[in-house]
């Protein structure tokens, strides 16, 4: 297999890794934007506590998806790790001081008794959640719009994340990650025999599934302006994911109108999907908009082929172990209510 072959199929893995950690991690932040919005301490407790126990078994478990990303850029396209590290050090460390804070506060609130600790475990573990997509979504729109350019710390390390793309990426994070969350929660709700609650996240779906339509349609026009290569690839090699997710989203609507908490997971995911690849194959083949290429930026065949194999075959030990985590989601024993 050729240099350039075994490239794309590291970026291949990849982009797998990074759809992964959206539609999972990327649910557990959403998580956090509904509990910070679920209300007073008694009003919101029944929300709170299906959050906590639906997030419970996996929350830390989702983040092997990021972690996975930076290793795989690290390996297979140095150079391009070493540019983004050095140019968008500012939101990566939010990023990684959003994590942390979002996990330790989400551990100490469920082990506090003291009221007022409780809310402020809570509200820091809410806000973190909020906070930390929004800066993901940051460094993916200054890749995106090619303001990361190659080599040590060439480029401007406020300009590069706070732009109109970056912002734009950051609000859309947001948005997907609590639509995905409320989709999730309302079939958690069901199986749980919770209708009410259940009800309650549906209608939050209903209505971020529009708001974040909204965002991403008027998004075309910050695209256009901001950043015209990525706009130019959106509608021309990647219209079909475009046209995908538009689909998609709108039968996740008609799903969650009709109460099909199962059906919607699945179209759900697809929408966000199909936005997800619509970017990489608008970027295609850069690897950094603009800038260079996978081909150009990949590490060495002598590098490239050992990680292909390792990937493949922690891929066959990892996905199990995930799957069989993942079931234990639904075996988890009722626990008092949480603030």
């Amino acid at each position: 297999m050729s240099g350039s072959a075994l490239a794309n199929v590291v970026l291949g893995f990849l982009w797998g890794g990074i759809t992964a950690y959206v539609l999972l991690g990327g649910a557990d932040f959403g998580a956090g934007f509904w509990d910070l919005l679920a209300g007073s301490a008694t009003a919101g407790a029944a929300q709170r506590r299906r959050i906590a126990e639906s997030i419970g078994p996996v929350w830390e478990a989702n983040h092997v998806w990021l972690i996975f990303a930076l290793v795989v850029t690290w390996t297979g396209f140095p150079a391009v790790f070493a540019a983004i590290a050095s140019t968008l050090y500012v939101p990566l460390t939010a990023v990684a001081f959003g994590v942390i804070l979002r996990g330790s506060s989400f551990a100490f609130r469920g082990a506090v008794k003291e009221l007022s600790l409780q809310r402020a475990f809570g509200a820091a573990f809410a806000l973190s959640s909020v906070v930390t997509p929004f800066f993901l979504g940051a460094i993916a729109g200054g890749i995106a719009s090619g303001r990361v350019p190659l080599g040590i710390a060439r480029g401007d390390v406020i300009t590069s994340w706070l732009n109109p793309t970056s912002m734009l990426g950051g609000l859309l994070a947001v948005e997907v990650a609590a639509y995905l969350a409320a989709v999730y929660l309302t079939w958690d709700c069901q199986r749980h025999h919770e209708a009410e609650l259940a009800l309650i996240f549906r209608r939050r779906a209903l209505i971020m599934g529009v708001v974040t339509g909204v965002t991403a349609m008027l998004g075309i026009l910050v695209l256009r302006a901001d950043a015209p290569r990525l706009f130019n690839g959106l509608t021309h090699r990647a219209l079909l994911l475009v046209v995908a997710s538009i689909v998609f989203g709108g039968l996740s609507l008609i799903l969650l109108f009709l109460r099909r908490y199962i059906a919607v997971r699945a179209t759900a995911a697809l929408a966000v999907m199909a936005v997800l690849w619509a970017w990489g194959v608008a970027q295609y083949p850069d690897v950094l908009a603009g800038v260079i290429t996978v081909s150009a930026a990949a590490a060495p065949t002598q590098t490239l082929l050992p990680l292909v194999v390792s990937l493949a075959i922690g891929s066959v030990i990892l996905l199990p172990a995930l799957v069989l985590l993942y079931s234990f989601q639904s075996e988890v024993p009722e626990r008092s209510s949480q603030v």
